[in-house]
């Protein structure tokens, strides 16, 4: 399986960002093709140190990279894309990578 990871700093308004997150950006992201599973952080994102700079995690799994790289070069993936700047103003990382079982 191929993973999305999208790491949102925190935002000035936590619950400004949670309201459109959940209301607008899930139901948009939801509509990418191949999207097998869609994951999000629940309660505060820590480290093993303590406290992090990220707000929110999300974890969408792909059956592929290929797939996963498909998926976002598509209008919806691209749509998901661009619905960031209209909530994720405090930042956003982006990691992609394939996994397997070890």
């Amino acid at each position: 399986m191929a993973k999305l990871v999208v790491l949102y700093k925190k935002p000035a308004d936590t619950a400004a960002f949670d309201s459109y997150y959940f209301s607008t950006h899930v139901p948009i992201a939801k509509k990418i093709a191949g999207l097998r599973r869609y994951e999000v952080s629940s309660g505060p994102v820590a480290s093993p140190a303590g406290d992090s700079p990220f707000h929110l995690v999300a974890v969408l799994s792909f059956d592929s990279l290929a797939a996963l790289q498909q998926a976002m070069a598509s209008p919806e993936g691209a749509a998901a894309a661009a619905d960031l700047a209209n909530f994720a103003q405090a930042g956003v990382d982006m990691l992609i990578f394939d996994t397997k079982e070890v």
